[in-house]
């Protein structure tokens, strides 16, 4: 929802210098979680690692109810499947053409949920560099980076949770980031396979699906 204040506020719409007021207002956004990669990293940072450690039971328990909160390895497991669930997520983005606009780990669910997305858009063709955000001069989240990001915020995640992992916890955990690339791009290729009615598996797929896309960049 938007609530519609009759307060003037400055805002520099563009970011160019050409300050002007407008109504201020204010937008309701709703989730069933606004737990964030960022929201555990700030914790491990500060070294408040207790209450790391009983917010990440909490959201285990209350978000991840296959993993056992009493469980050795939960937060392993844990890991695991957001990881797993990031990559699904980014595929889904990517098969519709959506960029998110601004991800930090700050926007990064941990449930893998799509949240804070404000300079978001849509490609109308493909474009890797198309980025919705007009701030973005470096075009850091440009649609084309947005695999190799989450992997980048994953491994933020994984910096959050070693002070909580034992030597052997770490070393499954570093080789189930390793794995996220490939989780992705499996991901990537059966969604675009079903939208182009693909049956079985063709070593000519994947060519077909990139030389579309490149017919999609010309046009």
């Amino acid at each position: 929802s938007l609530v519609v204040s009759d307060d003037d506020v400055w805002r520099d719409q563009f970011y160019d210098g050409n300050i002007k007021k407008e109504r201020g207002a204010i937008v309701l956004r709703l989730a069933k979680s606004w737990f964030r990669i960022g929201t555990l990293e700030i914790l491990a940072h500060s070294g408040e690692l207790d209450l790391l450690r009983r917010l990440l039971d909490f959201i285990i328990q209350t978000h991840f109810p296959s993993i056992a909160v009493n469980d050795s390895n939960r937060y392993l497991e844990f890991f695991s499947t957001v990881v797993s669930e990031t990559a699904n997520l980014i595929s889904l983005w990517m098969s519709v053409g959506f960029a998110h606009g601004v991800c930090n780990t700050d926007n990064f669910s941990l449930l893998s949920i799509t949240i804070d997305y404000g300079p978001f858009g849509f490609m109308d063709s493909y474009d890797p560099n198309f980025v919705p955000n007009t701030s973005d001069d470096e075009r850091r989240y440009k649609i084309g980076n947005q695999a190799s990001v989450g992997q980048f915020n994953l491994s933020k995640l994984l910096q959050a949770l070693k002070p909580l992992l034992d030597p052997r916890q770490k070393q499954l955990a570093s080789q189930i980031l390793k794995g996220y690339g490939e989780h992705y791009y499996s991901r990537f290729t059966e969604l675009f396979k079903t939208k182009l009615g693909l049956l079985g598996e063709n070593e000519n797929d994947n060519y077909l699906i990139a030389f579309l896309l490149k017919v999609s960049l010309l046009c």
